[in-house]
C-alpha cells in the first residue's frame, strides 16, 4: 500500500495501482456495490477516537472526575448512537429528532445532555418525559420554562441543568462557528453580569437542580491556548459563585471544538496531549482559586467522526471554458455537503481509481443542483484525461455532511455505509424519490 501526499488521514492509503483505500477497503468496490454518491465511514476509526478522549480524560481527571459527550449533531443516525453506547460515551443532543434517534438505538438518555438556544415547550416536555439527563440552559426564559414544566409534570427538583455561559474568548475561527464571544447568540455573558443573574435565578428555583456551568468557544480550534483561557475564566466564575452564594459547581463542561485536518496545510492535533495540558492547567487553577476541581466534561463531535469518512461521487461532465476556468461536475453536491456554500470550507478532493498524477489541471468540482453556488471545492487538481463515469472522493466528510444534507431540488440523500474489520454494512439506506415525497398530502 502507498501513502500518497494528498491523503491527509492515516486511515487512507492507495493500493499498488493507485486505487484509493479507506481502512484497507477498496473505495471503488464500495461505490460499485452501493452506488454513488456514497458516505463511507471507518467505524474502527470512530471507536479509536472515542477511546482517545475517554482514556486521556481519565488520565487527566481520574475515575469519576470526567464526562465525555459525543456532540451528535456532527453525524446523527441510529448506528452512531449504538457505537457511542458500546464505547461508554455520553451524548450531546440538540433536538427532539436526535433524542428520538438515540432512543431507537437503545441509548440511556440519562447520559444525554440537551442543548439548543431555543427549546420549545414541546421539546422540553418530550425530553423530561423520556428521561433526558441534563439540560444545558441558554437563558432566562428557557430556565423559567423548564422550571414550570418540571413542576407541572411532577418532576419538581429532579431536572438537572447546566447554565451555558459565554466567557468572552475569541477562538480565531470561522465567524459562523465562533460561539464563545460576548456577542454570541448562545449563552449568558460573564462580562455583562448576566451570567451571575442567571445563576442566582437558577439557585432560587425549586423545579430544577443546578449542576454547574457550560461553555463552548467555537469549532475548528487548533490552538489549545483558547481552552486554557476559557477554563481560567470559567473557574474564576465558579469560585466567585461559591464565594457569593456558597454553591460549588459539581460539573464544568468546556464544550468541544477541536479542529481536524481537511487539507494538507492544516495541522494534525494530538488530542491526548491537548487534554493533558488542559487538565494540568485546570488543576493548577483550582489550587490557585482554592476550590475543588469540578467534574470536567467535554463534547467532541467533529474530531470523533470527521476523518473517519469520505464521500464518493461519479463524474458526469468535464467542461473547459477556454481562457477562463474548468469545471468537473459530479452526481452529488451541496445537497450532501453544503459546507463550502455555507462557510467556504476547505476539503481535499481526489481521484479514486488512480492517483491524480503530474499531468493535471485546476478545476472547480461542482454539484448537480440548479444553483451557481453548488460548489464542493475550488482549485482542485484533476487528471487531464478525467472523464464521465470516473470516481472521485471528497475526504474528511464524516462531520456535518450527512447531518446537514438536504433534499434541495428533490434530490434523495446518499446512504451511509460503515466499514469495520475489513467488512462493510449498510447503516442508512439510500433515499428514494418516494421517500422524498412521502410527507406530501
Amino acid at each position: 500500500m502507498i501513502k500518497s501526499k494528498e491523503l491527509i488521514a492515516e486511515n487512507l492509503t492507495r493500493g499498488t495501482g493507485g486505487e484509493l483505500l479507506l481502512a484497507g477497503v477498496s473505495v471503488c468496490a464500495m461505490a460499485k456495490k452501493y452506488g454513488t454518491p456514497l458516505y463511507l465511514y471507518d467505524e474502527d476509526r470512530i471507536r479509536e477516537r472515542c477511546r482517545t478522549y475517554r482514556y486521556a480524560m481519565g488520565d487527566a481527571f481520574g475515575e469519576g472526575g470526567f464526562q465525555v459527550h459525543y456532540a451528535s449533531k456532527a453525524a446523527s443516525f441510529k448506528r452512531i448512537y449504538e457505537i457511542m453506547r458500546e464505547e461508554n460515551m455520553g451524548i450531546d443532543v440538540v433536538s427532539v429528532g436526535e433524542i428520538y434517534t438515540a432512543m431507537r438505538a437503545g441509548f440511556d438518555l440519562d447520559r444525554a445532555v440537551f442543548h439548543s438556544n431555543n427549546k420549545t415547550d414541546a421539546d422540553i416536555e418530550f425530553a423530561i418525559e423520556n428521561g433526558v439527563g441534563t439540560f444545558v440552559v441558554d437563558g432566562r426564559e428557557e430556565l423559567l420554562c423548564i422550571d414550570r414544566i418540571a413542576k407541572e409534570m411532577g418532576k419538581d427538583g429532579q431536572v438537572r441543568v447546566l447554565l451555558r455561559l459565554t466567557p468572552g474568548i475569541d477562538p480565531h475561527t470561522y465567524e459562523a462557528v465562533a460561539t464563545g464571544r460576548v456577542d454570541s447568540k448562545f449563552g449568558a455573558a460573564i462580562a455583562t453580569g448576566q451570567a451571575m443573574e442567571l445563576t442566582e435565578l437558577a439557585l432560587s428555583l425549586s423545579g430544577v437542580v443546578l449542576q454547574g456551568f457550560h461553555c463552548h468557544i467555537g469549532s475548528m480550534v487548533f490552538d489549545s491556548q483558547v481552552y486554557l483561557d476559557s477554563a481560567s475564566v470559567m473557574l474564576e466564575f465558579v469560585a466567585e459563585v461559591n464565594e457569593r452564594h456558597h454553591f460549588m459547581a459539581k460539573i464544568l463542561d468546556l464544550g468541544g471544538g477541536y479542529g481536524v485536518r481537511y487539507i494538507e496545510s492544516q495541522p494534525e492535533i494530538d488530542i491526548a496531549e491537548n487534554i493533558r495540558e488542559v487538565g494540568a492547567h485546570i488543576h493548577a487553577e483550582c489550587d490557585r482559586l482554592g476550590i475543588p476541581c469540578p467534574i470536567i466534561a467535554m463534547e467532541p463531535g467533529r474530531s470523533i467522526v470527521a476523518d473517519a469518512a469520505l464521500t464518493v461521487y461519479t463524474v458526469g461532465s468535464v467542461k473547459h471554458i477556454r481562457g477562463y476556468k474548468s469545471y468537473v461536475s459530479v452526481d452529488g453536491g451541496m445537497t450532501d455537503n453544503p459546507r463550502f456554500a455555507l462557510y467556504r470550507s476547505p476539503y481535499t478532493v481526489t481521484t479514486v481509481e488512480r492517483e491524480v498524477g503530474e499531468n493535471a489541471f485546476p478545476c472547480s468540482v461542482v454539484g448537480r443542483c440548479c444553483e451557481s453556488g453548488d460548489i464542493l471545492q475550488e482549485n482542485v487538481m484533476m487528471p487531464e484525461d478525467i472523464c464521465r463515469g470516473e470516481l472521485i472522493a471528497c475526504l474528511t466528510t464524516g462531520a456535518y455532511n450527512y447531518s446537514m444534507a438536504s433534499n434541495y431540488n428533490r434530490i434523495p440523500r446518499p446512504p451511509v455505509v460503515m466499514l469495520s474489520g475489513g467488512e462493510d454494512y449498510l447503516a442508512v439506506r439510500r433515499e428514494t424519490p418516494a421517500d422524498v415525497s412521502a410527507l406530501d398530502v
